[in-house]
């Protein structure tokens, strides 16, 4: 391996600096998901680059899923899982799964392996000071899902306290209701809605593809950059299909919404989100 010079990390630095200032006071979104969150190596990656951007300046706010987690501890619990047209079925004993792994388990080890990291974080999730509330949410048919909610308000006060405290607020993607009930949210829209409240500058949503590929196969087939004008297009050429569709809508929607720019990027790529935000190349699928 060879080693970098001192003048190769200066330059480093160097090309960085209109990025850090570009960024500097202004919010950051990042869905945390995928093999990022599973493999220990690319979570520590992670949490160590989202404290660099965060003591030169840059508001992060990390909102994070964690399915995996919650099929181990209902295997564990021996709760079957029920899945309707690929949506899983929610029902009373499961959402006490979700709230507990999700707020308790998975959003403590992330403030602990920030605070690892010199970071000052603060655990979050949707349902408190009622950030995210919900509805009911149903099947393509009407099909009942039990507690899977969407999201119909965000109040931004709990994330915006947080960071004006100079915290990082880490956010498990469970909501309520006016009711008291608790929801199973898709954690891609809450990051979505979340950066379009706080006005964020960017949504980036990691995931376990390189982005958006014209041929799903083929990894040098990477599509850069993205108008969201020409998503339609693109969803009937078949190349924005199957698990994509929801995550590209969400950077559509974010866009719609007032955020400036949203990124698709590969969770997999060590220090991915520095890539992504302070060198000019990025990596993954921007859209604007």
């Amino acid at each position: 391996m060879n080693k970098i010079s001192n003048k190769d990390r200066s330059q480093v630095i160097i090309d960085a600096l209109p990025y850090i200032q570009k960024y500097n006071n202004k919010i950051v979104v990042v869905k945390y998901g995928g093999n990022a969150m599973t493999n220990d190596e690319l979570k520590d990656a992670v949490m160590s680059d989202i404290v660099l951007l965060s003591l030169v300046g840059i508001k992060v706010v990390l909102v994070h899923g964690g399915g995996p987690e919650i099929n181990d501890m209902l295997k564990r619990l021996n709760i079957e899982s029920k899945f309707i047209n690929g949506l899983r079925y929610t029902d009373a004993e499961t959402i006490d799964v979700v709230k507990m792994v999700l707020s308790g388990k998975v959003n403590k080890e992330l403030v602990q392996l920030l605070a690892h990291h010199k970071g000052n974080a603060v655990g979050l999730c949707g349902i408190d000071g009622r950030m995210l509330m919900a509805e009911r949410k149903y099947g393509e048919n009407g099909e009942d899902l039990g507690y899977v909610g969407d999201i119909v308000k965000v109040h931004t006060k709990p994330i915006t306290d947080a960071l004006a405290n100079g915290n990082i607020p880490v956010i498990a993607t469970v909501a309520t209701d006016k009711k008291g009930n608790t929801y199973n949210v898709n954690a891609d829209t809450a990051a979505a809605r979340i950066a379009a409240e706080l006005k964020a500058e960017n949504l980036i949503l990691m995931t376990d593809i390189a982005g958006l590929l014209r041929d799903k196969d083929d990894p040098s087939t990477l599509i850069p950059s993205l108008n969201i004008s020409e998503v339609p297009f693109m969803k009937r050429q078949g190349i924005i299909s199957g698990g994509m569709i929801p995550k590209i809508d969400c950077c559509v929607e974010a866009i719609r919404r007032g955020v400036k720019k949203t990124a698709i990027i590969d969770g997999r790529v060590p220090h991915s989100i520095l890539i992504e935000i302070l060198t000019n190349d990025g990596i993954g699928t921007q859209f604007t």
